[in-house]
Parts: structure tokens; sequence; C-alpha cells
């Protein structure tokens, strides 16, 4: 089917899933320019606390369900969910939910080149 319009990538997302086996976080990049990077994740246990000191992110759940921390929040988060990270905000998914993994496009600002993840823990055993 021809992409209509000023796309430069069209996928679906509901069909995308891991080409790999993985123990609990699978990451695939779908795009990304100066200003923004995309990625999909997968996650079947968790994510460990952590923080972006110079990126936002926000988090839409395909698929799936989650307790997720935000700063000094804890909430279900679940497919069609909508959450904005700002930077700085320490965040973890510490449950995942049901035998499916939580499935996320995560779209981070400006380009994320993975260097940015600063996880809470390590930083509280420096000290």
């Amino acid at each position: 089917m021809p992409i209509v319009g000023s796309a430069q990538h069209f996928q679906h997302l509901s069909s995308l899933s891991p080409e790999v086996d993985y123990e609990n976080i699978h990451v695939v990049k779908l795009d990304g320019d100066s200003l923004q990077t995309s990625f999909a994740i997968w996650i079947k246990k968790g994510v460990k606390e952590h923080f972006h000191a110079d990126h936002s992110e926000s988090i839409y759940v395909l698929e799936g369900e989650g307790m997720m921390s935000l700063g000094n929040d804890l909430f279900l988060i679940k497919t069609g969910d909508y959450v904005f990270i700002p930077k700085g905000t320490p965040h973890s998914i510490t449950q995942v939910m049901g035998d499916l993994p939580l499935k996320v496009l995560s779209i981070q600002a400006p380009l994320f080149d993975g260097s940015d993840r600063i996880f809470v823990q390590e930083l509280e055993s420096e000290k």
C-alpha cells in the first residue's frame, strides 16, 4: 500500500512483535531525527527506577498492564493509556500484570541515544 502525504515511515504498531527472544526488556527503534526518537518497547517483568536529565518521554500503552511509578505516584497503566514524563522525573514499571508483556510506544525528545538514562539505585549507592 503506498504512503499518502508527507509521511516518511508508516507502520502498523498493532502487528509489530519482537523478532528475538528476550528475558525482560526488548527495544526496537522506530524512527528519529534531531528532535525526537521513537521506540517500541516490550517489558515482561519491569524497568528499574531511572530518569532522563535532558529528555522528556511520552509513553502510549499499546498492549498489556503494569504498575508505573512516576515521581511519588504509583498507578496502573493499561492499553490505551498515555503518560507524559518530564525530564528529571524518576519513573519505573514495578510489575507487569497478566501473561502478555507490556508493549508501549515511547517517544523521547530531543534525539535519544540511550546515554541519558540515570538509574536511581546506582546514584544512591554512590553516596
